[in-house]
């Protein structure tokens, strides 16, 4: 588990940016923070009937599956506990679904993280990153 505050891009700390707007340029963090971690990114926002996966990333030989949450306060809760079991059964649904449409055999090793972004308690313009890795067996 790797925690990181650093200073956050306006956008993520600006109250009046549509939650759609937000939770993409939390995404782009997230991915670019990644990578710089040494993971490759192979697909983001694929969407199937039981919901989207965030990012798609290649670690070492695993396809890896990354949930991004984010959570400008933690008034009805951390980013690392809205990561709910239905949320985590979707994932693998998803996930599964992903596979499949790419065309990866049932070999293929797999595992599912969260990279949870918050802000610190130092001011609104920091930000945490909490990756959480291997969430689902």
């Amino acid at each position: 588990m790797f925690k990181r505050s650093k200073r956050l891009n306006p956008p993520l700390a600006s109250s009046d940016i549509p939650a759609k707007a937000l939770g993409a340029h939390a995404e782009q963090l997230a991915c670019d923070w990644l990578i710089k971690r040494g993971l490759v990114l192979k697909d983001r926002n694929f969407r199937t009937k039981y919901g989207e996966i965030d990012l798609i990333m290649q670690g070492g030989d695993y396809l890896i599956f990354v949930e991004v949450r984010y959570r400008k306060n933690s008034n009805y809760g951390s980013a690392e506990e809205s990561v709910t079991a239905k949320k985590c059964q979707r994932l693998k649904a998803a996930a599964q679904g992903y596979l499949l449409a790419k065309g990866y055999d049932s070999n293929t090793a797999i595992k599912f993280d969260v990279l949870a972004i918050s802000p610190s308690s130092e001011s609104d313009l920091h930000y945490t990153m909490n990756w959480i890795q291997n969430i689902l067996s």
